[in-house]
């Protein structure tokens, strides 16, 4: 595979995504970019399914330590946040709640006493070649007192790393491909 399927690109939050607006506040904005090759999937829900289905083995490692960590605050876990649903029928993606889905967008997120987040994976065209389309993986943050401020403090560095090896890692092991290719 060219690198340059590898190459993921710090990006602006995309005005045209669900999470630009989602608050009037934030207290963490970002946004990555990826190219996404002739013939893989434009769905942003199978995309994100894909993202998230296979984290590196240091991903889930520090996932494990962040659960065991924040607990004892009473915060929500990724375990619990994966269970939460099972009776409502609220459908998600891993422990991320769904929140909209359009075409080309689908926003997830959870709302917690510390703060609410948003995510959106988003595909759109790119206008050049090999790659007609990019994938951009945005984060939103509000936080509603200290304790979620000092929370993406503390964990906005980790957070930042996880999402681009994540997109690397789903671009190496391949992108789902289109259901019409």
């Amino acid at each position: 595979m060219p690198t340059d399927f590898l190459a993921v690109t710090c990006v602006a939050v995309p005005a045209e995504s669900g999470v630009f607006r989602a608050y009037e506040r934030t207290d963490l904005a970002d946004a990555y970019s990826i190219p996404i090759p002739v013939g893989s999937t434009t769905n942003p829900e199978q995309l994100a399914s894909f993202i998230f289905s296979g984290p590196a083995p240091w991903v889930s490692r520090l996932m494990k330590v962040r659960d065991l960590l924040v607990a004892g605050f009473g915060l929500k876990t990724s375990d619990r946040l994966a269970k939460a649903d099972a009776a409502s029928k609220v459908r998600r993606i891993g422990f991320f709640r769904i929140y909209s889905a359009t075409e080309n967008e689908i926003v997830l997120g959870e709302d917690d006493s510390h703060l609410d987040f948003r995510l959106s994976v988003l595909c759109t065209t790119s206008g050049s070649t090999p790659a007609p389309h990019r994938l951009t993986l945005s984060t939103v943050v509000h936080c509603h007192n200290r304790l979620g401020r000092t929370y993406i403090f503390l964990i906005a560095p980790f957070h930042r790393a996880v999402v681009r090896s994540s997109l690397r890692r789903a671009a190496r092991r391949g992108w789902p491909k289109a259901a019409n290719g």
